[in-house]
């Protein structure tokens, strides 16, 4: 499978390549500075460059899934929240569509499923996130949608919690086992149409997809 990573050259979306390589998909990966692609070539990705806020549609094609990992980071404003986080997603998704990529996994976060249980200082996030979640849900597209707690960049413990469709508290999560998780995603069918809340917990990453699938008989 070729998976398009978009996202690829942050926290998560790093490990998402090392994963994908891993189960022998073919990557492309996305980024927005001329600099970052030599470093993603070096990996082993076919390195193109595209930015949310202008044209992706070459960054699309001939992909046979996309995996959504960007996000606006922490030091930008609700501007630019709505711009990468809202409307580049729903941008990735209108171009899926229009070149006929059936799969979409989306890196989300914890409490989009309802904005108002996050902290006020996020909510503009979180609400961005919902509405992006929602596009994604509303199309014909064989989605998933990943909505992980508190990201850190430790050691990944091959293990998680699940929440269907949420967790009762928020917790933390290291960024690669939920790299771990949406590579699992991608290829397994059982887990299209599965929205689902993620943290640091007890059941192994490769038990996840069984556990989605038996929530939903």
């Amino acid at each position: 499978m070729k998976v398009l990573v978009i996202g690829a050259t942050g926290g998560t979306g790093s490990h998402l390549l090392e994963q994908l390589f891993a189960r022998g998909h073919e990557v492309r990966a996305m980024a927005r500075r001329e600099e970052q692609l030599e470093e993603l070539r070096e990996r082993g990705a076919e390195a193109v460059l595209g930015d949310l806020e202008g044209d992706i549609d070459h960054a699309v094609e001939g992909v046979d899934a996309v995996a959504f990992c960007a996000g606006s980071g922490s030091s930008t404003g609700p501007d630019k929240t709505l711009l990468v986080d809202l409307y580049g997603a729903a941008r990735t998704i209108d171009a899926c569509q229009q070149h006929g990529v059936r799969r979409y996994v989306m890196l989300s976060s914890i409490a989009a499923g309802d904005p108002l249980r996050g902290n006020e200082k996020i909510r503009h996030y979180l609400a961005a996130k919902h509405a992006a979640d929602r596009i994604l849900m509303c199309s014909d597209l064989d989605w998933t949608v990943v909505r992980p707690g508190g990201l850190t960049h430790d050691e990944a413990t091959g293990a998680v919690e699940l929440g269907l469709p949420q967790l009762p508290e928020r917790g933390m999560i290291p960024r690669a086992d939920v790299a771990a998780v949406m590579a699992r995603c991608l290829e397994d069918p059982r887990s299209h149409g599965a929205a689902f809340e993620l943290i640091g917990g007890d059941i192994p990453v490769d038990d996840v997809v069984d556990r989605l699938a038996d929530a939903s008989r």
